[in-house]
């Protein structure tokens, strides 16, 4: 079938049908971009049977106004689709003897799961992509596979509810730094991580690229963003009684949660090693974020005197202690299994560049992450429900929760760590006005209703 595909679907024809099915997308991550290109970068046949193919796909996507990006698009070709797979089709016959077969996103096709899977329990190279095991681990043959469908940037396989393979969507060249630290990290024997089994590689444009990784599945496991919404929830039900006194109070597992992130931090620092970087570039960073968002949000512009005198006081602090760290820690990133807390997805905040993401930072990034995170889970119903401006008892105790929560955070981070990062005034404050402005971008262009939240929190931080 793969010869038939290269003649009924040539790269030039897959290219144009890209144009119109990326931006559609989830995780497409240039929304309200026009895309003026597509180019096939590599095409890698996976399986030729009558009936039945696979590629497995990178394409550099062009724009009338913002960077080239690539894109990891795993495709089936199928003669007759399945109902299940027709959400997922890129295109479909018209009756002419070039659109004969349908072509659709492979990673919703258990058949094409399984040509991955069984790539990598074999290992070695297919073409330009090479699949990496990590020594001693063992994948076995012929597992089935599920896509999970919560993820916004990447697409996550469940296989033979025993592994988890993640398909980076958006591929940025490098080593991701997903793989990265995972590796780190189990060099030390870290227990707040999932292990890492495996990963998937291509040389692209000469640079060594991560396409892929996979590592064990966290069976029977919860994200912390759904089980801090049910502690809401019960909270602002339950109009007669406080946080504690609810069945689903959270501050044990934000307690407990705390000190995973401070042993996470604690074995990148083992690790990887420490170093030290003046402030003033820290501060810089910040300033030039807030300017960009200032530029681009004009409801930002009556804090930015408050947030740069914030962020002026920081850049007068001198050398401060930079390791590697998450660089994009909330309470979706963290999973509570039945016998500890896990951090997950370390590839950092996917608008920066990979260099960026990679730059060693302090451990104060990750905490005021987790901070906002409770915050905006803290408020998440009271948006959703409540008028636009009314202070409401609601409002307030949901402010009260993500206070006792933010609070337990930071002490379970303590007692793990031997330093309180409420120590760290000013500099644990500009970090969360910093993650509060990125968010104010974000809700500028993706929930405008949204965008008093962060606003709320930049005044409350910038003027103590």
């Amino acid at each position: 079938m793969t010869e038939q595909n290269d003649v009924l679907y040539s790269d030039a024809d897959l290219e144009a049908r890209l144009v119109q099915w990326l931006p559609h997308q989830r995780w497409f991550a240039a929304k309200g971009h026009t895309i003026t290109g597509v180019r096939v970068l590599l095409r890698q046949p996976l399986a030729e049977e009558p009936g039945f193919g696979a590629d497995h796909l990178l394409v550099a996507v062009m724009f009338d106004s913002t960077p080239e990006q690539i894109y990891q698009v795993p495709l089936g070709y199928r003669a007759h689709l399945p109902e299940d797979l027709a959400p997922w089709t890129v295109a479909a016959p018209d009756g002419t003897a070039a659109d004969a077969v349908f072509v659709y996103d492979g990673l919703r096709d258990q058949e094409v799961i399984g040509l991955y899977a069984n790539s990598l329990a074999r290992s070695g190279t297919r073409g330009r992509v090479e699949l990496r095991t990590v020594p001693g681990a063992v994948i076995e043959p012929g597992m089935r596979g599920r896509a999970l469908s919560a993820e916004q940037s990447n697409t996550s396989v469940v296989l033979g509810e025993q592994l988890l393979l993640k398909m980076f969507r958006r591929i940025t060249l490098g080593i991701n730094p997903d793989v990265e630290l995972h590796l780190a990290l189990a060099e030390v024997g870290s227990r707040s991580v999932a292990p890492i089994r495996a990963w998937i590689e291509a040389d692209i444009d000469g640079v060594r690229t991560t396409l892929a990784m996979v590592q064990d599945f966290a069976a029977n496991s919860a994200d912390g963003w759904s089980m801090a919404l049910g502690s809401v929830r019960d909270l602002l039900i339950e109009g007669d009684l406080r946080a504690d006194e609810i069945g689903t109070d959270f501050a044990g597992e934000a307690h407990r949660m705390g000190a995973a992130v401070a042993e996470v931090h604690a074995h990148l620092l083992e690790g990887l090693g420490a170093s030290e970087r003046p402030a003033s570039d820290l501060a810089a960073g910040m300033v030039r974020r807030l300017d960009a968002a200032a530029a681009e949000v004009d409801e930002l512009a009556a804090f930015v005197p408050d947030v740069q005198a914030l962020f002026e006081e920081v850049a007068a602090l001198g050398p401060v202690a930079v390791q590697r760290v998450h660089g994009d820690l909330h309470l979706g990133q963290v999973l509570r299994t039945p016998e500890r807390w896990l951090l997950i997805d370390f590839e950092g905040e996917p608008a920066k560049p990979l260099t960026e993401r990679r730059h060693p930072d302090t451990p104060l990034r990750d905490v005021a992450g987790m901070l906002r995170s409770f915050d905006y889970a803290a408020h998440h119903s009271v948006r959703e429900r409540e008028p636009e401006g009314v202070a409401t008892q609601r409002e307030f105790r949901a402010g009260e929760w993500a206070q006792r929560n933010s609070g337990a955070f930071c002490d379970g981070y303590a007692a793990a760590s031997g330093f309180d990062p409420r120590e760290f005034g000013a500099l644990l404050r500009a970090y969360e006005v910093d993650k509060a402005v990125y968010e104010v971008v974000y809700e500028a262009r993706n929930r405008p209703s949204w965008l008093r939240l962060p606003l709320n929190a930049i005044r409350r931080l910038a003027r103590p």
